[in-house]
């Protein structure tokens, strides 16, 4: 059967009878709303606009269907199948009261690393419950995790919730060393066999002078806990990260006792894409979404290196717009405006948090980009662009190196990439930066700073077609 031809759990569910309802209703206060909608909502209170929006006819049938990090049954998850049962496979001798090997996944934001941990360990612990068999998954994610010792805390807080225990031990004022016996204890007194999951591990770089990144270190500490018997659980611990070579990272101590299983995710295309959407198309009452929304969708987020989360992040911006805007349907202009607030709703998430001469290095990079067919940037060329920046505003001006570190930066915010190039052996070595937003976007975004306003854009650009005419 036909995707669109399965409603799931009541997708179907019809608002014709609601509509045939209100349209009598709806014809009788016709002529005298235009004339008091203005003096009703001037004196409309906090609770009668949320009762009147309660009252209100929806689209969105299930908004958990369009939350990127909700748990999904297996049917609704596409175009990984390979991946899918590579992750069962090894995690599954959990199923035996056994140790299942470590796993590394690896690949680029929103092609399903944390969706299939999660749905093979959920499937995993109902198994395991009619075995008598205590199972955990033991989830965080560390992007917001600045140090190992918050990391260990936060890691006894999620057993401890998964056991429904307490914590015995404050988040800050005791050694690190107390926090990890915490961990063991929990893990100990209330599971066989547990897996932690460590979702952006990449992002957890802990205090500078340390000589291995506080991932590393964690890594170490779990791996070897087992062998130490400080846990008599048999763990497994699966590393997450956006980032393929997060891996060289890793000291030679944590390397030699972690020993990951790799498992590889690439990048959705736009057809694999559309089958996601199509399987939580069922979110939406049956009949609301124009038939143009989910390849729209898609074709966006397949831009954007593939990104799933993005495209189903989309469908509910596109679907609540179209609420709010008291629409009958979602239509592709809900989809073209809801791409223009998430890019640019992610990118001030990011650029508010930035000193102003990283916003320069961005601005200049971007400027770039926009001004070329493949939206690159030469790492050369901004920089020239970045010093017309400095001396227009007469900011202090970093050297082409520091420039070129302070955009490698912009890396862990998922706002560019770079590569190493050469265009022969008379240019020299260059990085060219690639973005994943529109550098419109970022540019405009940007320029919301007053002192990069400040500069014209138009002779912003006339600089960079400069610049770029002369690129070697």
């Amino acid at each position: 059967m036909d995707d669109f031809e399965d409603p799931r759990d009541g997708a179907g569910t019809s608002r014709d009878d609601t509509t045939e309802q209100s349209s009598e209703f709806d014809a009788s206060e016709q002529a005298t709303s235009s004339n008091k909608s203005s003096t009703v909502d001037e004196s409309q209170s906090i609770e009668d606009m949320l009762l009147e929006f309660d009252q209100q006819e929806g689209l969105i049938r299930d908004r958990s269907l369009l939350d990127p990090n909700h748990i999904v049954e297996e049917d609704r998850i596409v175009g990984r199948d390979k991946q899918l049962q590579e992750v069962t496979k090894m995690l599954r001798v959990a199923l035996g009261d056994n140790r299942p090997p470590n796993l590394f996944l690896y690949g680029p934001s929103g092609t399903g690393k944390s969706l299939i941990t999660k749905a093979v360990c959920k499937n995993i612990s109902k198994i395991c419950e009619t075995r008598d068999i205590r199972f955990g998954t033991i989830e965080v994610n560390c992007q917001d995790l600045d140090t190992l010792g918050v990391a260990v805390y936060e890691l006894s807080s999620r057993a401890a919730d998964e056991a429904d225990v307490a914590v015995e031990v404050p988040k800050h004022g005791v050694a690190t060393k107390e926090k990890w016996d915490e961990l063991y204890r929990i893990v100990n007194e209330n599971f066989d066999s547990a897996v932690f999951v460590l979702d952006e591990l990449d992002m957890l770089v802990g205090r500078r002078d340390k000589q291995d990144p506080a991932f590393s270190r964690l890594l170490y500490q779990l791996s070897r806990a087992g062998a130490n018997n400080d846990l008599t659980a048999h763990i497994s611990v699966v590393a997450i990260s956006n980032d393929t070579k997060m891996m060289e990272s890793v000291g030679s101590r944590a390397l030699s006792s972690f020993t990951p299983e790799d498992v590889h995710f690439d990048d959705y295309d736009a057809n694999q894409l559309q089958s996601i959407l199509r399987r939580r198309q069922d979110a939406f009452y049956e009949g609301v979404l124009d038939e143009d929304v989910i390849p729209l969708a898609a074709a966006f987020a397949a831009q954007t290196h593939g990104d799933a989360r993005k495209a189903i992040d989309l469908m509910r911006v596109a679907g609540e717009l179209a609420e709010r805007e008291g629409d009958e349907s979602v239509r592709e202009e809900h989809v073209r405006e809801a791409q223009d607030k998430v890019e640019k709703n992610r990118v001030l998430e990011v650029v508010r948090g930035i000193s102003t001469q990283k916003k320069l290095c961005l601005y200049a990079t971007a400027a770039v980009a926009s001004e070329t067919d493949d939206e690159s940037a030469r790492s050369t060329t901004g920089y020239r662009v970045y010093q017309f920046l400095t001396d227009a505003i007469e900011a202090d001006q970093y050297h082409q190196e520091t420039y070129v570190n302070k955009m490698k930066e912009m890396t862990t915010y998922s706002l560019v990439d770079f590569e190493r190039r050469s265009h022969g052996p008379s240019s020299g070595m260059f990085l060219e930066f690639q973005f994943g937003e529109r550098p419109e976007t970022i540019l405009e975004t940007l320029r919301e700073d007053s002192r990069i306003d400040m500069v014209s854009p138009d002779e912003v650009s006339s600089v960079v077609k400069a610049q770029v005419r002369n690129e070697t």
